[in-house]
């Protein structure tokens, strides 16, 4: 097996093929004046088995995905058995059914490209909603990276917190984050306005009054939802709030925002690249290579 380090995703590539031990084959990339970008594998894959990991999280993440193409293809063409992608962040994966008329649906869109530019397998981590697999034209898995963020917090002295979904729709990355933590768990209330994206909070029924509570949440974008959740939370008595996303895109000022509201850290993973990732998916995806060998 020959691990690809995708430009996107360099760093967590390396660490997965030294925890494994499998042979890293770097990427030489160039940008184009034009914006148009080139991807060549240094290395000779003929008769193997390739995996390429890259990310393809905001920002240019059409950009990422292109570049991910091109590196499946390069393989391919080079002689590669078989290639398999691990894509931590899949871009367009939101959108995964149809809301209002005359929508496409995104995340089947992006598969098919790589299904037709030559993917066996896809895997990715935690994708928005796990019913889309099912539709895909390739054989797709999602990993959960929810036990790594609970076992984050575990270490920092924080067992038995209390796991808030931001809604119902979330409750079961709460459980499984439960089952890490040993705490209660519990959901906010959330309507969302399909033509404003206005969002609609409650605390109702909530008892958790001077408690330690972690939001955990697949993904944060612009932080609205955890903005709300906090001075809910504070409303509620609560005695510390933490914050725990798969995918921290936390676009714009999301993370002031959200200390500002009185998160007290905000906790992802390297499946975007930033300040606020400080737990790495290496682990998990190469135990899911092991599994694989």
């Amino acid at each position: 097996m020959n691990i690809v380090s995708g430009p996107a995703s360099k760093e967590l590539a390396k660490s997965v093929s030294d925890s494994i031990g499998c042979r890293n084959v770097s990427v030489v990339l160039k940008v184009f004046p034009d914006g148009e970008s080139y991807v060549r594998l240094e290395g000779d894959v003929l008769g193997e088995d390739v995996v390429i990991i890259q990310t393809t999280c905001p920002s240019m993440q059409d950009s990422k995905l292109f570049q991910l193409a091109f590196m499946v293809d390069a393989a391919k063409r080079a002689g590669a058995c078989k290639v398999t992608a691990i894509v931590p962040y899949l871009a367009y994966s939101r959108q995964d059914k149809l809301f209002l008329s005359g929508e496409g649906i995104s995340a089947e869109t992006v598969v098919n490209m790589l299904d037709a530019v030559g993917v066996d397998n896809l895997v990715t981590v935690n994708i928005h909603s796990e019913q889309v697999l099912s539709k895909f034209s390739l054989p797709v898995k999602s990993v959960s990276a929810i036990s790594l963020l609970a076992d984050y917090f575990v270490a920092k002295g924080y067992k038995g917190a209390y796991a808030l979904a931001p809604d119902k729709g979330a409750l079961y990355i709460v459980e499984e984050a439960q089952q890490v933590l040993g705490g209660g768990v519990g959901y906010l209330n959330k309507v969302r306005d399909l033509y404003t994206g206005q969002v609609m909070q409650s605390g109702e029924g909530l008892n958790v009054k001077g408690e330690t509570v972690i939001i955990f949440d697949d993904i944060i974008s612009t932080g609205g939802t955890i903005v709300g959740a906090t001075k809910i939370l504070k409303d509620l008595g609560v005695k510390h709030v933490f914050v725990a996303c798969v995918h921290p895109l936390l676009i714009g000022d999301a993370a002031e925002r959200m200390l500002d509201a009185g998160v007290e850290e905000i906790i992802g993973t390297d499946s975007v690249p930033g300040p606020y990732s400080k737990v790495s998916l290496s682990p998990l995806i190469s135990k899911h290579l092991k599994g694989a060998i």
